[in-house]
């Protein structure tokens, strides 16, 4: 009987990943609230044995112990570098001096990193590139480059004879619970959380990496962070969507306010986008979890941007957030930016600034002088019914 800690996915194929439940933060920024996984999957052929990804620093030994449970270290042939990133890549050292034969597969560009992060000597690295097939005696492995997924060198890799795909980062989340798509609860959620954070930038990548597995029969998928896919159509689904740019009749509204006339305007707006049936989505940048920021941003047709001036500028807590949805890059249509001030203007003039390459619309802009009178919460109101009116237009004419 196999260990419980290496569990049996499929003839031959067994996960050797981790779970770091602890970890509340990925990269310096996206919040971890139920922790995450480092997947490595090891496939054991009749005559030769790969290793399908790694884990991240520090948790070597544990991946080493779960190898060994039903093979051994050094009977390792081909360790299977899909992406460089630590997190999946970070135990390659490790494993290449515990054992001298294995080598590392991975693109010519794959190649570079690992030279350069992990300091791979170049007579140890099998470069492959699409198409190519790796054969393990009753199993082979088929690679296919998926550049840019997030980084530059990602190849998916598939196991033919089990229609398994392995994707690393593409088609993961952050959860340590579970260790089967079944056995997440709000599994949806969490991957439209990782997607935003991580996969929205790069939606034309992710579409043409979809259109190259659409006739490859898939019976799991496997990715890098978060539970393994038994059930492959809701996720591929969920991806083609995000991917497309896919959004719903809905709005986020991001907002800082610090002596409320900011989120007096925010309300308004709110208020009448609700009343015209429009979803919104209301995030307080003071207590606002990224994560979720990211998510909504995935299939919202229009943002609120709400702000004070401070010191000329957008209160920092909105620059961030200006900033993030320039580099995310989401697919929504619409803008409206609603500002207030003191003694002195500039917080709109500085939101068209950071916001002007987005090519968002925008419906409509204020900047307020001190709290807002009945008039201005007027033009709110005119402005969050011509927004409505444009989401929903927009949404029937899909």
């Amino acid at each position: 009987m196999k260990s419980l800690d290496t569990p049996l996915l499929k003839d031959g194929v067994f996960y050797v990943g981790v779970k770091d439940w602890n970890r509340r933060l990925f990269d310096a920024l996206i919040p971890l609230p139920q922790g995450t996984t480092y997947n490595a999957y090891l496939i054991k052929g009749t005559e030769k044995t790969a290793l399908i990804d790694t884990v991240n620093p520090g948790f070597e030994a544990e991946l080493e112990s779960k190898i060994n449970n039903v093979s051994s270290v050094n009977q390792i042939d081909y360790i299977i570098m899909n992406h460089a990133e630590p997190d999946h890549a970070g135990a390659i050292p490790y494993l290449l001096t515990k054992n001298d034969k294995a080598k590392l597969v991975c693109t010519k560009i794959g190649a570079k990193t690992a030279q350069t992060y992990f300091k791979v000597p170049e007579e140890r690295i099998l470069i492959v590139k699409d198409n190519d097939t790796l054969e393990l005696g009753n199993k082979t492995l088929k690679f296919i480059e998926a550049p840019m997924l997030h980084w530059p060198e990602t190849i998916f890799t598939y196991l033919v004879q089990e229609k398994i795909l392995f994707t690393c980062d593409f088609f993961g989340l952050h959860t340590a619970y579970g260790l089967y798509d079944e056995e997440v609860a709000e599994l949806s959620i969490f991957a439209q959380r990782y997607f935003g954070e991580i996969m929205m930038p790069f939606r034309g990548y992710g579409l043409r990496a979809i259109d190259k597995i659409e006739n490859i029969e898939i019976e799991m998928i496997a990715p890098s962070h978060g539970p393994i896919h038994k059930n492959p159509t809701k996720i591929l689904d969920c991806y083609s969507k995000w991917t497309r740019g896919e959004t719903q009749q809905k709005v986020i509204v991001v907002y800082v306010s610090m002596w409320k006339s900011t989120e007096n305007m925010v309300n308004q707006i709110v208020e009448v986008l609700l009343q015209k049936g429009v979803q919104v989505s209301l995030h307080n940048l003071v207590n606002a979890d990224l994560g979720d920021i990211a998510k909504d941003l995935v299939d919202s047709s229009a943002i609120v941007f709400g702000t004070p001036t401070v010191l000329f500028k957008m209160h920092p807590l909105a620059t961030y957030a200006a900033h993030l949805v320039k580099v995310l890059k989401p697919p929504m249509k619409y803008g409206v930016v609603l500002t207030s001030y003191g003694w002195s203007k500039g917080a709109l003039a500085h939101a068209n600034e950071v916001l002007g390459p987005t090519g968002l619309e925008v419906v409509g802009a204020m900047e307020v002088l001190g709290p807002p009178t009945e008039s201005d919460l007027e033009k709110v109101r005119v402005i969050g019914e011509e927004l409505a009116d444009k989401v929903k237009q927009n949404y029937a004419a899909k």
